[in-house]
């Protein structure tokens, strides 16, 4: 007998919708956690139902040991999401969290639940492999990395404190993405929305198209002004485009 949907410590949801017609389950970049995405519910409908994903090593999880392995990590919390494949359910990934978001949609396939759509912000397609070691800088190599493509608030940085406090599990999110290698099949069965920034040193929008070869189903590609973290600055862009493809004009 499958579990019933529930609030957990991998799931949360900040403004439960318990009518909606599809949920969009959303992973967070390197060293991020759920609450990136607390105001994203505001940005959409009621017609969705916003999930995110809090990995394990923050926040009020910061007492567990970081994840080691990205496919463990995809196993477990395709796990913790299958409870919630009652209605559509929609994936959303940035950065670390696309990647993450490819291997869960995978494990859902596998299941028999595999997720509505799934949408790869801020990352290369798989099959585009860069050779990255950004977990082996000191810290302030990767604080300049981190600086780089401007994905925290700069006021941590001043802060010796949140510092001591975040940079450990970024680290440990850069060894788990730069170490992981995805396997060429199985492709996804969902259709598979890329989307980018135009000045993301990390991803070229050809390295973004690429995400096509790795779905049987429709693919679309979609750029937006600004660098890595442009999702900050399009939130009600995003969440726009976001709604349209979960079914329908699903957003405020």
């Amino acid at each position: 007998m499958s579990r019933a949907p529930r609030d957990s410590l991998w799931i949360r949801r900040f403004q439960p919708r318990p009518e909606a017609r599809v949920r969009l389950a959303c992973l967070p970049h390197a060293g991020g956690s759920a609450s990136f995405f607390a105001g994203l519910p505001a940005l959409l409908g009621d017609g969705v139902e916003v999930l995110a994903v809090q990995y394990p090593g923050r926040q009020d999880r910061r007492d567990e040991p970081f994840a080691t392995s990205m496919d463990a990590l995809a196993r477990e919390v395709a796990a913790e999401l299958l409870p919630w494949t009652d209605r559509p359910l929609a994936l959303f990934g940035h950065s670390l969290g696309a990647v993450l978001g490819f291997e869960v949609a995978r494990g859902l396939q596998a299941s028999g639940q595999p997720p509505s759509a799934l949408f790869a912000s801020g990352r290369r397609a798989p099959s585009r492999r860069r050779t990255e070691h950004a977990h082996r800088l000191d810290d302030e190599g990767l604080l300049r990395e981190i600086r780089a493509l401007s994905g925290t608030d700069s006021r941590v940085f001043a802060d010796e404190e949140l510092v001591r406090m975040v940079l450990p599990a970024i680290r440990a999110d850069y060894r788990l993405v730069e170490s992981h290698r995805s396997a060429p099949e199985p492709l996804l069965d969902c259709p598979i929305t890329a989307m980018t920034g135009t000045e993301d040193p990390k991803v070229t929008v050809e390295e973004a198209a690429a995400w096509q070869e790795h779905t049987t189903s429709a693919f679309d590609l979609v750029t937006f002004p600004g660098g890595h973290f442009y999702l900050t600055a399009h939130a009600p862009q995003v969440a726009q485009l976001i709604g349209r493809r979960c079914g329908g004009t699903l957003y405020r």
